[in-house]
């Protein structure tokens, strides 16, 4: 009973932090896509040729993304332990 508790509360401690940490970079990842979706209709539009490199929004989006899909990480692990929770007599 006690471990059943102690992954419970663990495993939701875990929900929590993981969900907090992905919440600021998901948003943010996400304004910045929308960003990039909206100059590339705009250039599109415009006619004009646009260089493919690797901008700094590009590399902001890859940096954020790796930070979402961490903490994401944290909270699934977070679930684990609360299923576990309960598989555990």
């Amino acid at each position: 009973m006690i471990v059943n508790v102690v992954l419970w509360v663990a495993g939701i401690a875990l929900i929590a932090i993981g969900y907090t940490r992905a919440k600021g970079p998901w948003s943010r990842y996400q304004a910045l896509k929308e960003q990039e979706a909206n100059a590339s209709r705009y250039n599109a539009w415009r006619g004009g040729i646009r260089d493919d490199s690797a901008s700094g929004a590009d590399i902001a989006m890859a940096i954020l993304r790796k930070r979402a899909q961490y903490a994401a990480a944290i909270a699934i692990a977070g679930f684990v332990l609360v299923f576990l929770g309960f598989l555990v007599k």
